[in-house]
């Protein structure tokens, strides 16, 4: 991992369950002195205490390790707020409906901003039938690729992996307004409004 869990995260975390260093302790089986020690950065918890704290903590380990506090809202009803992740050493696309702690091969990964697509990543798309068939302006070599193309309107997301030395196009079912994505592993994730 690219995080390890700090000592102000415990002490956040521990206050906001109004928990003193002594109850914390008593629920993990360690000393007061050794929570007191973590949170004044005087030492780091044994990595075989981390299931143990993040339980005591109410959070999952990888928000204890990212230090970030997922809280579920429900607000996740409306597709436009999908974060996507890529993985940058397998390129596994991770798709969220709202804000989530990701990981894979043992890196966090944070949601990917999009930028609007600019000419180097021109997107054409002409109606062939009942769908819509994109192309985008970019070279697909094994160095510099699009590796996903994603159509995400309010209630409905359709991705398409794509893959180096293939061609950089696919065909949508576009439904409503909304928007398009594709993500280029030199540049990130771009979208532009359709």
């Amino acid at each position: 991992m690219d995080n390890y869990v700090t000592g102000a995260t415990i002490r956040r975390l521990r206050e906001r369950k109004n928990m003193t260093q002594a109850a914390l302790a008593s629920v993990i089986d360690v000393s007061p002195k050794t929570i007191s020690k973590w949170e004044t950065a005087k030492g780091l918890p044994d990595i075989s205490l981390l299931d143990a704290i993040a339980s005591a903590l109410d959070v999952s380990v990888m928000e204890l390790m990212s230090g970030n506090t997922v809280i579920n809202k429900n607000a996740s009803g409306n597709m436009l707020r999908s974060k996507f992740y890529c993985c940058p050493i397998c390129g596994n696309i991770i798709h969220a409906l709202g804000e989530a702690v990701v990981s894979c091969c043992g890196v966090a990964l944070p949601p990917l901003e999009a930028d609007d697509v600019d000419f180097a990543h021109e997107i054409t798309v002409e109606q062939v039938e009942d769908e819509h068939f994109v192309v985008v302006k970019h070279e697909m070599t094994k160095t510099h690729y699009i590796s996903f193309l994603a159509y995400v309107t309010s209630d409905k997301l359709q991705l398409v992996k794509l893959y180096p030395e293939g061609n950089a196009e696919c065909r949508f079912q576009f439904r409503g307004r909304g928007y398009l994505y594709l993500y280029c592993n030199r540049h990130g994730l771009m979208k532009q409004k359709f």
